[in-house]
């Protein structure tokens, strides 16, 4: 059966560790997990970063710029927890409705489906009447055929929608995580040498970040890291510059 075939033709690719890893890396940023991670960690050091620096500018004792870091990271975290459960289930529940409008248009009218993957499989090199029968094939299945069509006309992957509970959680993670960093300095030192190793640390983090990002979406190195350097150092400058106008207006 034509089907058959083209489903062993793309189990020995799937097989492959290079077309594995390829899959992989789709479906994770398909489900949110990547956008997750990067949101969570990135927002985590800069939003945490300016809160200290800022505090600290305007002259507020140790405790008062720990105390505002601490809270920013837990309020944070939690906001950015939600927001992200919020959006992925937004995004499931939008996927399954037109799964659902799908499942009811295939017992209305399969046959015009049908038709319709036969030429979504010929756009993308098959030949037309190879792509009919595959199609006519796969449509004794329904389960085949919604998973196919869905992944051929529509361009979404069914068993990829995304976990609203696992991008939730790794949002709540890598924040707490990322904003961290910038409080860390604070547990030991304080005043001006407390700024300049917060904004240090949250530097050398946000250039590993840098990196990471865009070596994993195959961009240059050094340009990922020195976009996330400069967009850290220019957000905690500015902070620091209105943090110090309201102490000094306040003094």
């Amino acid at each position: 059966m034509l089907f058959a075939i083209l489903l062993k033709v793309m189990k020995q690719k799937n097989n492959s560790s290079v077309g594995k890893l390829l899959r992989d890396r789709a479906a994770l940023v398909q489900r949110g997990g990547v956008r997750a991670a990067v949101l969570g960690i990135n927002d985590g050091l800069v939003s945490t970063l300016c809160l200290v620096v800022g505090v600290a500018a305007t002259g507020a004792a140790p405790w008062a710029v720990l105390t505002v870091g601490l809270a920013g990271l837990l309020a944070g975290a939690i906001s950015m927890s939600a927001g992200e459960w919020i959006s992925v289930k937004a995004q499931v529940e939008l996927f399954e409705g037109v799964l659902d409008d799908l499942k009811i248009a295939m017992k209305k009218d399969k046959p015009q489906l049908i038709h319709s993957l036969a030429h979504a499989l010929a756009g993308r090199g098959m030949d037309i009447e190879i792509a009919h029968k595959a199609a006519a094939d796969v449509a004794h299945d329904d389960k085949h055929f919604r998973a196919l069509y869905s992944a051929q006309v529509i361009g979404m992957n069914v068993d990829e929608l995304g976990s609203p509970w696992q991008v939730a959680g790794s949002s709540f993670l890598l924040f707490a995580i990322g904003a961290f960093v910038p409080i860390i300095p604070w547990l030991f030192i304080t005043g001006h040498l407390g700024v300049i190793f917060s904004v240090l640390l949250t530097s050398l983090a946000g250039l590993f970040v840098g990196a990471f990002i865009a070596k994993s979406s195959g961009k240059s190195i050094a340009y990922g890291a020195l976009r996330q350097l400069l967009i850290i150092l220019g957000s905690a400058a500015i902070t620091y510059g209105i943090g110090y106008i309201f102490g000094t207006v306040a003094k």
